[in-house]
């Protein structure tokens, strides 16, 4: 099974944003990009990829036992950016979610998983938009820079979530992975 370890801003945040991006889709070349479903915005912590269904017992233990060394985190969706040409993001502000992620990864190493990206520097951030396969690149710019004035309410992370990720219905133009949770890990209280 595919897993990722995240964590799930709150109903409001995430209408907040929405309706930033609402706008954002009304931009010039906004079709030319992949949107993410609104259902599924997530803020990655650890991308563990494929896992044998076996280790999971181990995981969620590890799991549960690092986020009860963490304390919940305050932060809020604002800002945005992109990572070179290809993905467009909203960004956080606040507590460091650096330290849940170090914590995640660790737990997954523990648990016997050497992951993708166990050495990549995290970044905090909420994909909303990929470029197209295939298809004319379409500069971000005007992107980021509306998103520039994008400040959401500040909110309290409160757990980190194990999440599978089920792949795209095969055919199906602008299938999206479906995601499920796993386990809640609720934060140090």
């Amino acid at each position: 099974m595919r897993l990722f370890v995240a964590v799930v801003p709150p109903r409001f945040a995430l209408a907040e944003l929405g309706g930033t991006v609402d706008a954002l889709r009304a931009l010039p070349g906004a079709d030319g990009l992949r949107w993410t479903e609104r259902a599924g915005w997530h803020v990655t912590l650890a991308f563990l990829g494929e896992v044998d269904e076996g280790l999971l017992p181990a995981l969620v233990e590890r799991l549960d036992r690092a986020a009860r060394r963490h304390p919940p985190c305050e932060i809020a969706l604002t800002g945005g950016g992109r990572f070179g040409d290809r993905t467009l993001w909203a960004g956080l502000d606040g507590d460091d979610l650096g330290r849940a992620a170090a914590a995640a990864q660790a737990a997954a190493r523990r648990a016997g998983l050497h992951h993708e990206d166990e050495h990549a520097r995290f970044h905090a951030h909420l994909t909303l938009a990929r470029q197209r396969a295939g298809r004319t690149r379409v500069g971000l710019r005007p992107f980021t820079d509306a998103l520039a004035r994008f400040a959401g309410t500040p909110w309290t992370a409160a757990a980190v979530t194990l999440v599978r990720s089920h792949p795209p219905t095969p055919g199906v133009p602008g299938a999206q992975p479906r995601y499920e949770t796993v386990r809640t890990c609720p934060l140090r209280p």
